[in-house]
């Protein structure tokens, strides 16, 4: 490993992504510095990177991602930490923000502060352009977009969203990066949503749509995805393990800045959100779920 990337790899936000990602980056062998202004959010994804290393183990690597680094303990390589000063020696840093352009815009504001000035800055936004938040920096050329998937210990490949002022030295930092975690990248243009999220929030949205107008319950919906086309999960299964929170402010971001009505998130899913029915971290969306993650009964 080279010098410079023997320092500590940043990220930005203690969710799900965020906690995921650091376990990758973890379990590589590599120091991890996670910054969130919350406490409780911390200590909330240090208990989901203890449970996903213990799965790991379990699983010794099989699917996606890399096995622990033999010799190491990667929950100690972990630097929990709520001031954003502990990121001045990270040489590469994961923004995992709430999907508010507002916010993610106020976080780069202060990463281009705090870090050194050949950092480099990726977002895992779902779907606010990748411009938007380089320019609010000093660095826009050092700026890109990496969309992991969740969860992202067990997804082996990555969007990696190239904005028009990013440049070649970012993406090869960004390339030493999956290289560490054992992934690999697929590399898009920039613009709202990019590919995944530009298509599959309409499929989800529109899925739900279905089950509010009664032509077919959410059970019947995912089974047409998984026996007619393929498909390893429905669209619904799919957003109880994204987060319907999390969906329903990806359709309002991309209605924001595409200016289409199509993306309106339809009146089922806001209902759901604000009764905190928000998919499996919360135990129930269109299926009930375990603490173990099994799917139960459906809408």
């Amino acid at each position: 490993m080279s010098q410079e990337t023997q320092r500590p790899v940043g990220i930005v936000g203690a969710g799900v992504m965020g906690a995921g990602i650091a376990q990758c980056v973890a379990q590589a062998g590599h120091p991890v510095v996670v910054v969130d202004p919350s406490r409780e959010a911390l200590d909330g994804a240090r208990r989901r990177v203890a449970d996903g290393l213990r799965l790991s183990r379990l699983l010794h690597g099989s699917r996606g991602g890399t096995a622990p680094a033999p010799g190491t303990d990667p929950a100690a390589l972990i630097r929990w930490t709520t001031d954003y000063g502990d990121l001045d020696t990270a040489w590469f840093v994961v923004e995992c923000g709430p999907e508010r352009t507002d916010v993610k815009e106020r976080i780069f504001e202060q990463l281009d502060k705090a870090c050194p000035e050949d950092t480099v800055f990726a977002t895992n936004t779902s779907a606010i352009p990748v411009d938007r938040l380089a320019a609010r920096t000093r660095r826009p050329g050092q700026v890109l977009g990496m969309h992991f998937m969740n969860p992202a210990p067990l997804k082996d490949t990555v969007e990696v969203v190239r904005g028009p002022r990013t440049g070649e030295a970012a993406l090869r930092q960004a390339e030493r990066l999956l290289e560490l975690t054992g992934k690999k990248g697929i590399h898009v243009s920039d613009g709202p949503g990019f590919v995944t999220n530009r298509v599959l929030m309409l499929t989800c949205n529109e899925a739900a749509q279905v089950v509010q107008e009664g032509t077919a319950d959410a059970r019947t919906v995912d089974r047409i995805f998984r026996d007619c086309f393929g498909h390893p999960m429905g669209p619904l299964e799919t957003g109880d393990l994204i987060g319907w929170d999390v969906i329903v402010d990806t359709l309002h971001v991309l209605r924001e800045h595409t200016g289409d009505p199509k993306f309106t998130p339809c009146d089922l899913l806001v209902g759901m959100v604000e009764r905190g029915e928000t998919g499996r971290k919360a135990g129930r969306g269109f299926f009930t779920h375990t603490a173990a993650g099994a799917r139960g009964g459906a809408r």
